[in-house]
């Protein structure tokens, strides 16, 4: 009878702790069965990176059924690769991106459609250069990166100018390369975006040749899908919108803490981070008819400039629930 006793007593203390055991992982891996896992692309300093690090949306999804998981990119193409691999459902791209992944037959939606980053948009030149306007440009090296709003900038620019894309030398490399050259006297200007624009103004004092304003670039921040996952994941991409757009507001009203938070997330000074955030404001919200025009503007270009092989109607993709 002791005996019986003892190995009940026994397989009671080894459930107890099996059971103690596994609710430990859960608390560490924040894995739980009951809810839908969706993961979430994004680029350092980015609005779904603000999401990931202020931590309500996460909450805030787990109360609606989902547990959002964040994952870290380099870049825009880096991001492509993984949304249409099925390894992430959302993706946070610019401008460029979407459109050159629709003209070689990425089914994709956009989900959301933040504010305008013109004013950190720009191309900068030395603090020493000589070069006071665009038109001075021509026989110029300037840097830039394929496919991104950086390559869009410059035509567009160049466009309003009267210039054509032949009257500068295209010196095409990552941002990170560029910033070295542009530092190193390597290229006479650089078409590139925040942080990168404020962190050589603060750091070189490098000069804004032009930004984007004026309707030169918008460089918008979008959130985009995989058409099929959007189709069957209506409810999702509502909640993330919304929630992400909370955050948005939370941004623009608490720049102090932003600034504060996103030092630590992009590893830099206050004073570039300072820089970049009082010149933009923060949003997040549906596509409106006024941003797909936006958007058909750069196709457009890309397409005149023979850049694309196909040209594109964005209205297709664009998922607009509101006409502005």
């Amino acid at each position: 009878m002791k005996k019986k006793w003892k190995r009940f007593i026994l397989l009671f203390v080894v459930l107890i702790g099996i059971g103690v055991a596994y609710y430990g992982h859960q608390q560490v891996s924040g894995s739980d069965t009951s809810l839908k896992k969706i993961v979430v692309g994004y680029q350092k300093g980015d609005p779904a990176d603000i999401s990931r690090t202020r931590g309500v949306l996460v909450k805030k999804m787990k109360a609606k059924g989902y547990q959002v998981v964040f994952k870290e990119f380099q870049d825009g193409s880096a991001l492509m690769t993984a949304l249409k691999s099925g390894s992430i459902n959302y993706a946070r791209l610019g401008d460029t991106p979407p459109i050159t992944a629709q003209t070689s037959g990425v089914k994709l939606t956009y989900i959301a459609a933040g504010a305008s980053k013109e004013k950190g948009t720009g191309i900068l030149i030395p603090a020493t250069s000589n070069i006071k306007s665009v038109k001075e440009l021509k026989g110029k090296r300037v840097a830039y990166t394929k496919g991104t709003s950086s390559q869009y900038l410059l035509l567009s620019a160049l466009k309003k100018a009267g210039m054509s894309a032949s009257d500068i030398t295209w010196v095409n490399m990552d941002q990170s390369a560029a910033n070295v050259a542009f530092s190193k006297g390597k290229v006479d200007a650089w078409a590139t975006w925040d942080p990168y624009t404020s962190q050589a103004q603060v750091q070189q004092n490098a000069k804004l040749l032009t930004t984007g304003e004026g309707g030169i670039s918008y460089n918008r921040d979008f959130i985009v899908a995989m058409a099929s996952f959007a189709k069957n994941n209506t409810d999702a991409s509502g909640y993330l919108t919304e929630y992400m757009s909370e955050d948005m507001n939370w941004a623009n009203t608490h720049k102090t803490k932003l600034i504060t938070m996103m030092m630590k997330s992009l590893n830099l000074s206050k004073a570039v981070v300072t820089k970049m955030v009082d010149r933009r404001s923060y949003s997040m919200g549906s596509m409106t008819t006024k941003i797909v025009k936006q958007q058909q503007k750069i196709a457009d270009t890309f397409y005149s400039a023979g850049l694309l092989d196909k040209d594109v109607k964005v209205s297709k993709i664009a998922g607009v629930t509101t006409k502005q």
